[in-house]
């Protein structure tokens, strides 16, 4: 957080935070009705308060990635169950074996676009990843592996999770809400890169998609890593063939296998160098 001097008169909340745990024990006291509204989780997490709990979601990496000099970023989405190929072992289907051949593009890849970060500062074309494991890890590895800094956007799941080690530490936020966390993903990104994944990952990139498609974000480099796999999962030109996406939408993406074709498109992209001043959802 930014520690300058506030430039108010008013007493520092941290201050009250810390005198209210220094008082008399009284059965007024000791009620929950006498906390610190800022300091009673049990008042932050009621129902009512969700609005709160949405704004301080928004608001706490947007502050924090600001404060860090983040302007730009290069999102990476992808399966969280596609092991790196030296472990392909351990893939439950042999098609998953055979995708980790994308956890290798995902680190290059990300590589890459960290190399150019690393020139510009470490403000530009920052990688961005969910912060899981598979895909995501490729991408904050590969991040690592240029000597350039990496955000990782990780959510709370039922089960246990953990953000990976690549991600750097002042740069991995977690979060309650997918809504604010999908918000994030876009609001500075440059170029969006969407590997082979689940649920998860067609919810981020339809998201996307529809955001550029209705005109709620400019258009960015979109890189659909693995055709093959893209082309059997969905049936693109059947959408188009129904009328319920024009043909014109079929161009809001590009089809890659190797990082080195997705630099290239990143290169030539008619729109690159234009700023940016749409910002999702506003």
């Amino acid at each position: 957080m930014n520690d300058e001097r506030r430039a108010h008169p008013f007493r520092d909340s941290h201050q009250d935070r810390e005198t209210a745990k220094d008082i008399p024990d009284t059965p007024q006291t000791r009620s929950t009705a006498y906390r610190l509204a800022f300091d009673d989780f049990d008042f932050l997490c009621r129902d009512e308060l969700r609005p709160v709990r949405l704004q301080l979601e928004l608001l706490k990496p947007e502050m924090l990635m600001s404060e860090y000099g983040i302007e730009s970023t290069v999102v990476l989405f992808g399966g969280a169950r596609i092991p790196e190929p030296a472990r392909k072992d351990t893939a439950r289907t042999d098609t998953l074996a055979d995708l980790t051949k994308y956890y290798d593009q995902a680190r290059e890849f990300a590589r890459l676009m960290t190399l150019r970060s690393v020139a510009a500062g470490h403000r530009h074309d920052v990688i961005m990843t969910g912060g899981g494991p598979g895909v995501m890890e490729a991408g904050n590895r590969g991040a690592a592996d240029a000597g350039g800094v990496s955000i990782g956007l990780n959510i709370v799941l039922p089960h246990e999770q953990a953000p990976n080690e690549y991600v750097t530490p002042d740069l991995c936020f977690n979060f309650h809400y997918f809504g604010i966390r999908k918000m994030h993903f876009l609001m500075r990104a440059n170029a969006i890169a969407i590997f082979p994944g689940g649920f998860g990952t067609l919810d981020e990139m339809f998201e996307a998609l529809t955001l550029i498609q209705t005109g709620r974000m400019e258009r960015v480099p979109f890189l659909l890593f693995g055709e093959a796999f893209w082309r059997k999962i969905i049936n693109w030109e059947a959408l188009a063939d129904a009328g319920t996406i024009s043909d014109q939408d079929l161009d809001l993406f590009q089809f890659v296998e190797t990082a080195a074709e997705a630099v290239a498109v990143i290169d030539a992209w008619e729109g690159k160098g234009e700023k940016r001043d749409v910002i999702p959802g506003r």
